[in-house]
């Protein structure tokens, strides 16, 4: 999904975890994406269900850690939200880091701020196809919203934007 801030921007999806809300680092994960530059277009705290968790992860269900994974994702609300930025998708991807946070990289969200392969504070979007179907599923249309931050043109040089 391209955004209407310009047209070389993507928009990401991530979901700040119950793991990420138990621990009290809400704040540490958003901070690290608004200082790399990336722009919050939408963000809210929600309650998820198994309805919306066995569609988020129907390529999981089969698997015998999908019970637990239930169970961990639905221990508190999260916080889902949708960043935008050029590239956003695989900048994204490498500020979190490895699935597993024993085997994450320091210097990522969850190499150092996780110890779990379940617990693992945060899902990303993993392409910008799925970017566009994640934040279909947790957002509606108005809840997503373009503008342009003053700092923008401190982010990115001209060449980079349209």
């Amino acid at each position: 999904m391209k955004s209407t801030i310009f047209q070389s921007m993507e928009q990401t999806f991530i979901i700040l975890k119950p793991s990420t809300i138990q621990r009290g680092l809400v704040g540490q994960v958003i901070d690290r994406f608004q200082k790399k530059g990336l722009i919050i277009t939408g963000i809210k705290m929600m309650q998820l269900d198994e309805k919306i968790l066995r569609e988020h992860y129907a390529h999981l269900i089969e698997r015998p850690f999908f019970p637990d994974l239930l169970r961990s994702m639905m221990a508190t609300p999260v916080i889902v939200m949708c960043l935008c930025g050029k590239d956003a998708v695989e900048v994204v991807r490498s500020m979190t880091g490895a699935t597993n946070c024993r085997k994450a990289a320091p210097g990522t969200i969850r190499g150092d701020l996780g110890m779990s392969g379940q617990e693992n504070i945060i899902h990303a979007s993993d392409s910008v196809e799925n970017a566009v179907i994640e934040i279909n599923r947790f957002f509606r249309h108005e809840e997503i919203f373009t503008y342009r931050p003053l700092t923008f043109t401190a982010t990115y040089s001209p060449d980079e934007i349209d």
